[in-house]
């Protein structure tokens, strides 16, 4: 197996590791929300299914694409914690009733079409597998879950952005995902490799995400934009493209990168890297100007 981002098991549990300057040395910082691979015995305890089920959930080694970069010293972080524990891509709020027990009543919850789905901050169910968890969680766990893992995950974004606006006059999020292979859009028509997505507009300026493309289609993968994946809460929080803060998501198909079986990472992985690098690298050197345009509100 090739050099991944370092990653080893701590004691601390430790939710997230940051690589790379807190300072980012770039407008350019990574974040790598849904590898995490750190399952405890508790969580695994409270499964009703087994860890390769649970699997199921993370995009399998995503952050093996990102392993040159952090050795270049961009500022890349790292969720430890795995996506069936919470969802770092999911508002704190985005939670289904049903899966916890003792609900504060004064507790105002959200819903949305992926929580009904089963893909909330507490995912709860997949494709054939009904229910992934025995029973529902006490609010307390919930509580602590939020408090230990997302809000500081999100914290840690929040500052490497300030940092690098204030250091560079802007700074450009690129939250890294990976998805199954997709169906090609039409008869004779390549399926895309990549999915870029910036809420329609409304994350990042829209210069940024066609540069994106431009830089994929010329090591020859071809992108598709805002669908099927537009992105998520990540984008809705972090991204202020008035405010010089910019947010983007990337979704890269995962027979890419890994095996035949998208278990393990295959011989592809070399070149999603250079795609990746060479799409950092021109976003990174991407100067701001006023003729940057933004949807329209």
């Amino acid at each position: 197996m090739p050099p991944p981002v370092p990653h080893t098991p701590t004691p601390d549990g430790r939710a997230f590791d940051l690589h790379g300057p807190a300072v980012p040395a770039s407008p350019l910082i990574l974040s790598v929300p849904h590898a995490g691979r750190d399952y405890s015995a508790t969580l695994l305890a409270q499964a009703r299914t087994g860890i390769d089920t649970l699997r199921r959930l993370e995009d399998r080694w995503v952050d093996h694409i990102a392993a040159p970069l952090v050795n270049r010293g961009f500022s890349v972080l790292v969720a430890r914690a795995p996506r069936a524990m919470i969802d770092l891509n999911r508002h704190d709020r985005e939670v289904d009733p049903v899966m916890v027990d003792r609900l504060p009543r004064d507790t105002t919850l959200h819903s949305s079409a992926k929580l009904r789905g089963g893909l909330g901050l507490l995912p709860r169910r997949l494709p054939g597998v009904p229910e992934l968890w025995r029973g529902p969680l006490p609010w307390a766990e919930v509580q602590r879950r939020i408090d230990t893992v997302h809000r500081p995950y999100h914290a840690m974004i929040a500052r490497l952005m300030a940092a690098a606006r204030d250091a560079h006059g802007h700074a450009i999020l690129v939250d890294l995902h990976s998805m199954p292979p997709l169906p090609p859009p039409a008869a004779g028509k390549s399926a895309p490799g990549i999915v870029l997505g910036d809420r329609f507009g409304r994350s990042a300026a829209t210069r940024l995400l066609t540069l994106a493309a431009d830089v994929a289609a010329g090591h020859g993968v071809s992108t598709a934009l805002n669908h099927p994946y537009a992105g998520d809460y990540m984008l809705d929080r972090h991204g202020r493209p008035d405010r010089g803060m910019h947010a983007i998501q990337m979704e890269i198909d995962r027979s890419l990168y890994l095996d035949p079986a998208l278990d393990r990472p295959g011989p592809g992985l070399d070149r999603m890297q250079a795609v990746l690098a060479g799409i950092v690298d021109a976003l990174a050197v991407e100067l701001p100007r006023s003729g940057w345009p933004l949807a329209a509100e």
